[in-house]
């Protein structure tokens, strides 16, 4: 039986629309809280529509030796046109972003995961040094 994991795809966030691009910095302080947004069509813009649209984007960091990644947060977009009247008859449209904030003492990767309605899950990740 195929695992979870092959069902992600990743790609270069500047050709695929798709990818949840992480901006974070590359190195913090001990503690210090860190922010970081993750865009989903950062350079392409992806359709929000009704019929294809991103539903979530979960985070994750996975600190360097241990066992398991820490889920830092989740966000789910639920405004992609459709009203009453039909699909795309709404002018209320969610944007594919979240920002989200934690700390941390040791260094480790960010995990960023979406979820297309129509071309299915999505990963990214970025390492991230502690001083």
């Amino acid at each position: 039986m195929a695992g979870i994991d092959n069902l992600f795809q990743s790609a270069d966030w500047k050709t695929e629309k798709h990818i949840p691009v992480i901006e974070a910095p590359d190195k913090v302080k001990k503690g210090e809280v860190l922010k970081l947004t993750i865009t989903v069509g950062k350079e392409i813009p992806h359709p929000n529509k009704t019929e294809h649209h991103i539903s979530w984007v979960t985070v994750f960091f996975h600190p360097e030796g241990e066992k398991f990644p820490y889920q830092i947060g989740r966000a789910e977009f639920s405004a992609h046109g459709a009203s009453a009247n039909g699909p795309d008859t709404s002018s209320v449209y969610t944007h594919p972003q979240v920002t989200v904030s934690f700390k941390t003492e040791k260094p480790g990767v960010i995990f960023a995961a979406s979820y297309c309605n129509i071309h299915g899950l999505w990963q990214s990740s970025k390492g991230l040094s502690v001083e």
